[in-house]
């Protein structure tokens, strides 16, 4: 009898494992645990994704100012040529649940292993990166795990990144939103992208752009990046300034 039990209550996690890898759709909190408690961390920190899955990022650590950037598993405080990024998001202590940003990733290639960070400087705690605050889907069992991406942050160097809509192995169509209320974003990717192998459509997605500017900080200068449609953002410095030209208590 209890042999069988514990058989059923394994076979139940085992699928339950299986549903999430297989899902659709997934969240993953930015500097939030997903109930209230803000801190320096995404949550869950390492996923599993299938082809065609839409990861959304949830910005509701308030106070806080986060960055998603993609990056590689022997930098993991640096952006990664040709990924991904945000942008500065900051949400205000108070903000409504219904007026938490959101950013979608789609995966193209659960083969592969995508490693992401938070490009925040400045701040009471410090850089955000070095403090542990990166995650991984579809990080491997085995060599390159997420716990040897995460041992590396240690001391680690944060390099900020260029604002860009598509990553490798997994793309986005649109920037951070909604901003609505007190939420604003800095050296954000501007327009929208088609997705790969779609038409363009009406967005700005091949074409080039210039960072996206809403908190009333002027924008930095830089050149296209491409079918992203992201300003380069000479970004030396930039996070500190941010914090100050907030003007509020930030993680």
């Amino acid at each position: 009898m209890i042999f069988t039990a514990a058989v059923s209550a394994l076979a139940l996690a085992t699928a339950a494992l299986a549903q999430d890898a297989n899902s659709t759709s997934q969240i993953i909190h930015v500097g939030s645990d997903g109930n209230g408690n803000a801190g320096l961390f995404f949550s869950p920190s390492s996923i599993k994704a299938a082809n065609g899955t839409v990861v959304t990022f949830v910005f509701d650590g308030a106070p806080g100012n986060h960055t998603v950037a993609q990056s590689a598993f022997a930098k993991p405080c640096e952006p990664l040529a040709g990924g991904f990024d945000t942008g500065y998001i900051t949400v205000p202590a108070g903000t409504a649940k219904t007026d938490f940003p959101t950013f979608n990733l789609t995966i193209e290639n659960d083969s592969k292993p995508i490693w992401f960070y938070c490009a925040q400087l400045a701040g009471p705690k410090g850089a955000h990166c070095p403090a542990g605050m990166v995650g991984a889907i579809n990080a491997p069992e085995t060599g390159n795990t997420f716990e040897s991406f995460t041992a590396l942050v240690s001391g680690a160097s944060v390099v900020n990144p260029t604002p860009a809509l598509s990553g490798v192995n997994a793309f986005a169509t649109a920037a951070v939103g909604p901003l609505s209320g007190s939420v604003t974003a800095f050296a954000a990717p501007s327009g929208t992208a088609p997705a790969p192998g779609g038409s363009s459509g009406s967005g700005a997605g091949n074409s080039a752009g210039s960072g996206t500017n809403t908190s009333g900080a002027p924008n930095s200068t830089g050149t296209g990046s491409g079918k992203n449609g992201a300003g380069a953002v000479a970004a030396n410095g930039v996070a500190a300034f941010v914090a100050a030209a907030f003007g509020v208590a930030l993680l």
